[in-house]
């Protein structure tokens, strides 16, 4: 993974190494520990921050070179804004934000982790040190002139806390969930000559490391199943598709598990219904949901999660040589269910209507959550801020949106209904795989929920999130490995076995 700064906690006590961050609320009071770290700093800060209008915002910083009064080379103090306003994601970006201040040849940073009226809680501290290893984060693999101010961040950071053990127990499983999303990102930004299904399979193979089983379908064995829909989008290239099943069995043995299914087209033409040149490049991201489901089940088994979990994801290249499915022909789902393509383009919700069909005979979840960066009309409809939800059951959207909310990376529910399912019946076959002009997002959706009968379910529309979204203080990727913190959550607030 290219990450290179490296977190570690120490005590209040410990002496200040390098750069300084400390932090403030908006009336600038400090915690006693900082006041002791900056002596007389302290009146250095309160004039900097005057000829600078610093007012200790959440989120604003102030940066002081060669600060009177301490040694650190530097000084940075970071607003928390009202100290009774604080929210859990808040960590996360202050930590975020002080990453974003440094620069790549910083080798040394002490962030005290207090608040005007006393030490943060050790998950707060975890909370800063995942948003520092995050914002860290940068793709310049195939860069072969890096300039060190634009580099990787490679420093060592100590964070200093109350209790050290305690800051640790809390950030060890956040650290593996932080691992999770970077091999998401990395997944995403890789060039599609590189990532293609076969490397995209090997590279999920890996998790064993971790201890998930790791099955890999290849043309054959699909073909026994009878995958015509996941097939038939592939047909097109020299890159065989795959389909990779990874099972984490965290929780009691025979245990219903929780399913995660990922669309994972490596690259999208749009086939013979190709697309316009411009941006098609991005199309290497369109295996966004397949990224997050890898750094999801490598997130739950590194940090043990007490759970069974079925990981699935369905690799393809969608290409138009003279093999290619073609608008008109008509394919057999593994459901049985007949298709009518008509838009070789609508490719995504083909691979997932098998994957989809699978999980959910062979494993009988408890629920089943898809992800995909599936249409250009979520888009539309929200932006790049939230994903779009659809789901069949009130009690799994509800979780959702809630985790959402607490994470930062939000949901928005959309609605189904007949008078949508209607508009996808097909005249010549049981469905058609794309709709009427308007309400796209939607109905692929209803498209996907004749895949999954009665299980509980929800698909979440992550094209406007899981790549080339605007970037955050947690992220400054053209991945963003959307959806990993997101799902993690789910699982441990409401799915796994407690101690």
């Amino acid at each position: 993974m290219s990450d290179a700064v490296k977190v570690g906690f120490i005590p209040f006590s410990a002496a200040v190494r390098g750069i300084l961050v400390v932090f403030c609320d908006d009336a600038l009071k400090f915690g006693a520990a900082t006041r002791k770290a900056l002596g007389s700093a302290a009146d250095t800060v309160k004039r900097a921050a005057a000829a600078n209008q610093f007012k200790g915002k959440s989120g604003a910083a102030l940066d002081i070179l060669a600060p009177e009064g301490i040694k650190a080379p530097r000084l940075i103090v970071v607003g928390l804004g009202k100290s009774s306003a604080l929210k859990e994601k808040d960590f996360l970006k202050f930590g975020g934000v002080t990453a974003g201040k440094l620069n790549a040849a910083s080798d040394a940073v002490t962030i005290i982790a207090e608040l005007p009226d006393g030490a943060m809680q050790p998950d707060q501290a975890a909370a800063i040190a995942a948003g520092v290893r995050l914002r860290a984060y940068k793709f310049d693999r195939y860069k072969t002139k890096k300039k060190d101010e634009n580099g990787a961040l490679r420093s060592d950071v100590s964070i200093a806390v109350a209790d050290v053990n305690a800051a640790r127990k809390a950030f060890a499983p956040e650290s593996h969930v932080v691992d999770g999303v970077i091999i998401a990102r990395e997944l995403v930004n890789e060039p599609p000559n590189v990532l293609f299904p076969i490397e995209f399979a090997r590279r999920a193979s890996q998790l064993k490391k971790v201890g998930v089983n790791v099955e890999v379908l290849d043309v054959k064995a699909m073909t026994r199943l009878g995958m015509g829909a996941l097939l038939g989008v592939g047909q097109g290239s020299t890159r065989p598709s795959r389909t990779v099943i990874m099972r984490w069995n965290g929780g009691k043995k025979g245990e219903q598990p929780v399913a995660f299914i990922g669309k994972g087209v490596c690259f999208d033409t749009g086939g013979i219904s190709i697309k316009g040149a411009a941006s098609m490049e991005d199309m290497k991201g369109d295996m966004g949901g397949a990224a997050c489901v890898v750094g999801l089940m490598h997130a739950l088994a590194a940090r043990k999660a007490r759970i069974n979990v079925v990981g699935a994801i369905g690799l393809v290249e969608n290409m138009p040589d003279g093999n290619a499915q073609r608008p008109g022909d008509i394919v057999t789902s593994m459901s049985g269910q007949t298709i009518e393509i008509i838009n070789t383009d609508a490719e995504g919700r083909l691979v997932l209507a098998d994957v989809l069909w699978h999980v959910n005979k062979k494993f009988k979840p408890k629920f089943m959550v898809d992800l995909a960066t599936l249409t250009g009309a979520i888009m539309v409809a929200l932006g790049t801020e939230h994903a779009g939800l659809f789901s069949n059951n009130d009690e799994l959207s509800e979780r959702l949106s809630k985790v959402g909310l607490d994470t930062g990376e939000k949901v928005w529910r959309l609605p189904l209904g007949p008078e949508y399912d209607k508009l996808m019946d097909s005249q010549f076959a049981d469905m058609k795989n794309a709709g009427a002009r308007y309400g796209g997002s939607i109905t692929a959706a209803q498209f996907l929920q004749r895949f999954v009968d009665d299980t509980p379910w929800a698909h979440l529309d992550i094209a406007g999130t899981a790549m080339g979204a605007p970037k955050t203080d947690i992220n400054q990727s053209w991945g963003s490995g959307y959806g990993v913190r997101l799902l993690d959550r789910l699982v441990s607030e409401y799915y796994e076995a407690k101690k």
